[in-house]
């Protein structure tokens, strides 16, 4: 046992390490550095000259090999590409190693369900990284929510090579597929879905409408090709209606003040000799009263915490048994689930569009 090891039992640190020092794995393993409770055992990555690069700006040390650290820690952060997530969450989890992995949980539900069979053999806890869940903008807005109806949301962003090993509803859409679930939580109902590839072989723009039981409804649109960035999302509800800026954890809530009818005059909708209401007349009120008098606006702000700071953190109190995963594996799955469904519904609709002759 390693020196390490037994100070950080001794200390009751869990002892932590992440695998791929990529542009995530590095932040992942800058956290896990600095975060409470965690004894950082240090990283894994294959490619030496970016070990080398991320040990020198973290002061991390970077494991000889992924056995190596896996002797070595009680939990594991996995931010490598999505194609290795069951290799190396298997290796973990077989050991009884509590898992962390970066969405998507595996690029097809045959390897999530083998992930999630292992963990559960083992007794492991895993926790898929859907990041936006911690947003500041989500965070602050969650005493708001009540029975959303309907869900808008775009995430866009410039083209970079990062994340095109899978199409863009797997890269970004995939995160308001899980947040926009966790906000309704009633199940999918029905899927449709259209995009195109325009710089990848793989769909580079999609939009997808999913309905769910109890009639909620979202509309989600994702593109990897666009000018500028974007990641906001809107929340209608009848209590009124949420506007949120994903990019910078701050959001409004246009609450009404009191119901609508009880602002109306008595008679300002009329009902016609064929039995029918004319609303014109209250539409008329409610225009002179103006939209400040109808509702109140309330700013979100949260307290300003790095989001992925706050996931390690819950994911951390999930292992000592102080909470629930904040994502758990089966979400995870769930989440990749409706994806692959949206992707599917994709490439359906891009082969029936081409030309037959």
């Amino acid at each position: 046992m390693s020196t390490d090891s037994r100070m950080s039992q001794e200390s009751g640190e869990l002892r932590v390490g992440v695998v791929g020092a990529g542009s995530l794995g590095y932040h992942h393993t800058r956290i896990a550095r600095d975060l409470p409770g965690v004894q950082m055992q240090g990283f894994f990555e294959v490619r030496d000259d970016r070990a080398r690069q991320v040990a020198e700006e973290l002061g991390v040390r970077p494991a000889p090999s992924l056995d190596d650290l896996l002797d070595r820690i009680e939990a594991v952060v996995i931010a490598t590409p999505t194609s290795t997530h069951e290799e190396v969450a298997v290796q973990a989890l077989e050991r009884g190693i509590h898992v962390f992995i970066e969405k998507p949980i595996a690029p097809d539900l045959g390897a999530a369900d083998r992930i999630l069979e292992v963990a559960e053999m083992g007794g492991a806890l895993v926790q898929v990284g859907h990041v936006e869940r911690f947003n500041d903008a989500v965070v602050a807005a969650q005493p708001y929510l009540d029975t959303p109806l309907f869900i808008e949301s775009h995430r866009l962003a410039p083209f970079t090579e990062r994340g095109t090993d899978v199409a863009v509803v797997l890269d970004l859409m995939i995160h308001d597929v899980d947040l926009v679930g966790s906000l309704v939580g009633s199940p999918v109902e029905q899927i449709d879905a259209t995009g195109v590839p325009i710089l990848t072989p793989s769909v580079d723009i999609a939009n997808a409408r999913i309905s769910y039981e109890g009639g909620a409804v979202a509309n989600l649109t994702a593109s990897r090709v666009s000018l500028d960035r974007m990641r906001k999302l809107r929340i209608f509800q009848r209590s009124g209606y949420l506007s949120l800026d994903l990019a910078n954890g701050t959001g409004e809530f246009l609450k009404l003040k009191e119901e609508i009818p009880a602002l109306l005059p008595q008679n300002a909708a009329r009902t016609q000799e064929d039995g029918t209401t004319d609303w014109s007349a209250a539409a008329r009120a409610v225009s002179a009263r103006g939209l400040e008098a109808l509702v109140e606006r309330i700013p979100l702000k949260g307290d300003g915490e790095e989001p992925l700071r706050r996931e390690q953190t819950s994911f951390v109190e999930a292992i000592q048994g102080r909470g629930d995963p904040v994502v758990s594996g089966r979400e995870g799955r769930e989440a990749l689930a409706v994806a692959l469904t949206i992707e599917s519904k994709i490439m359906s609709h891009v082969a029936d569009s081409r030309p037959t002759s």
